[in-house]
């Protein structure tokens, strides 16, 4: 069992390292394997606003076509009705790229810092971006939800097999 009050805690004090010509690097304090932790979360922000620009070159186009006035989309819910549901899918999805990864983001901090960054831990962390890539595709084109399920417990459980490996790395 790990003794937490006497654990050394990393310097969170640090500079950038920087290149000849001045240019910052990546933070000194954190290293290769901590860094490539927070990897998947660029690409996950990444994707998200992928998502975005989705939504805007399709909802737009879609809004100016049926004649919605944009204060219509006050609330969201209030297009539900008027909006192709193709159209609804893509932005639903996109929603949803801030709900279950806020998790992600959290867990995957918390291994670069605390110190769970593993190989297998990234490995499931890049499998939980995959996931939700795939996640996205299906909800924004063919949109079968038994599909989109399955990819999303499969990408929760990604998240719970992290969890489980760190509280038995630190508690265990």
């Amino acid at each position: 069992m790990v003794n937490l009050a006497s654990a050394k805690m990393p310097d969170l004090r640090y500079a950038l390292k920087e290149t000849k010509d001045g240019e910052a690097l990546m933070p000194e304090a954190l290293n290769y394997v901590q860094f490539s932790a927070l990897m998947p979360v660029l690409a996950l922000i990444s994707w998200t606003l992928v998502m975005w620009l989705w939504v805007m070159l399709t909802r737009i186009p879609a809004m100016r076509k049926h004649k919605i006035h944009p204060q219509k989309g006050k609330h969201v819910h209030e297009l539900h009705d008027v909006l192709p549901q193709k159209i609804r899918g893509i932005g639903d999805n996109y929603n949803h790229l801030h709900e279950q990864p806020t998790l992600f983001y959290a867990l995957a901090f918390f291994l670069a810092l605390g110190g769970g960054h593993d190989k297998v831990n990234v490995g499931f962390l890049w499998a939980y971006v995959v996931l939700r890539v795939v996640h996205s595709l299906i909800q924004a084109t063919v949109n079968v939800v038994s599909y989109r399920f399955y990819v999303f417990v499969a990408s929760t459980l990604c998240l719970f097999v992290i969890v489980l490996r760190e509280l038995m790395r630190l508690f265990l």
